[in-house]
């Protein structure tokens, strides 16, 4: 299970030990971890890099105060649950995070789906990809959902989950062994067989599977964190992001605990109610009999409705 190779881990360890006097605000639960790669699925990480503000970054904005105040913690705090109840997002907007973060391709092209972050990625065509692909666990593989057209369903059996694993290993180990061919060239980019060319590693790659690792620098303000997180480290989302997802709910608790414990309380485990959906529970509060037929909800509304209010909605 390779993370970091020696060179790069000795580097992590003498950055983590360098330090700085600062008047900037920090945050001494993300200091402890700053630089350190977070482990995620079988070769991934998240490292926090750098960062700007905190709790306090976010009160002050919102109150455009001159320097960090002398309010209580707890009028700080509520504050903030106000700002995030009520969708005030430019506060937040005022602490920045840069991470770097290993991830495999499938992933990374979900990732990107969010397009409020300044990203750079590790470049194929400069460099030769590392020999390591994610292959899941044999409790995460699953049948294709018959309800969720893009999710999966019921565990597969033990027998045809090792019969699956094995050609998922098989099929990523010869692709990597055809990139190598491809390239003519080892990790270091010498020449294996000094008796033929090598293919230009802009089209070596295209061959590799999305199991492929790859890594990206990954810099956003904290309302867009807690958007992301908001969507990948919901029950529905596919595991392989939504174990990403949860390391960066650590990372934000340590970095703006009151903001991260609004954003659980009021979005991440929170619930929106479309005007029909609220009538439909003001009408039960009142001791009235709701049915489908009378809600003016649509099937998959309702079904989402009654799970929700039965404590279910996953």
């Amino acid at each position: 299970m390779t993370r970091l190779s020696e060179a790069q881990a000795a580097e992590i360890e003498a950055g983590r030990g360098e330090t700085a006097p600062t008047r900037r605000a920090v945050a001494p639960a993300l200091e402890e971890i700053l630089y350190q790669a977070l482990p995620v699925l079988d070769h991934g990480f998240i490292r926090v890099v750098d960062y700007m503000g905190d709790d306090n970054a976010i009160v002050q904005a919102a109150r455009v105060s001159y320097g960090r105040g002398t309010r209580k913690t707890s009028q700080d705090e509520g504050l903030i649950r106000y700002l995030m109840r009520h969708r005030h997002t430019s506060p937040f907007e005022m602490c920045e995070i840069k991470l770097h973060v290993k991830l495999p391709m499938f992933v990374a092209r979900q990732w990107i789906r969010h397009r409020t972050a300044n990203v750079n990625e590790y470049s194929a065509r400069y460099s030769i990809l590392d020999k390591e692909f994610y292959v899941p666990e044999a409790e995460h593989l699953a049948v294709q959902s018959s309800q969720n057209h893009q999710g999966r369903g019921e565990a597969v059996d033990p027998a045809a989950a090792a019969a699956m694993l094995d050609i998922l290993r098989r099929d990523a180990a010869q692709a990597f062994d055809s990139y190598v061919y491809l390239l003519n060239a080892d990790a270091h980019g010498e020449p294996v067989d000094a008796g033929r060319p090598g293919l230009a590693r802009e089209l070596a790659r295209i061959g590799l599977p999305l199991s492929t690792y790859t890594q990206w620098y990954w810099k956003t303000d904290l309302h867009n964190l807690f958007h992301f997180m908001a969507l990948r480290a919901d029950s529905h989302a596919q595991y392989e992001i939504r174990v990403y997802a949860d390391v960066l709910r650590d990372i934000a608790q340590r970095w703006t605990p009151l903001a991260a414990q609004a954003f659980e309380d009021y979005r991440l485990h929170g619930a929106d109610l479309s005007r029909q959906a609220l009538d439909v529970v003001r009408r039960r509060l009142r001791g009235e009999t709701v049915d489908r037929a009378s809600s003016g909800l649509g099937l998959r509304e309702w079904r989402e409705l009654e799970a929700l209010l039965a404590g279910d909605a996953s």
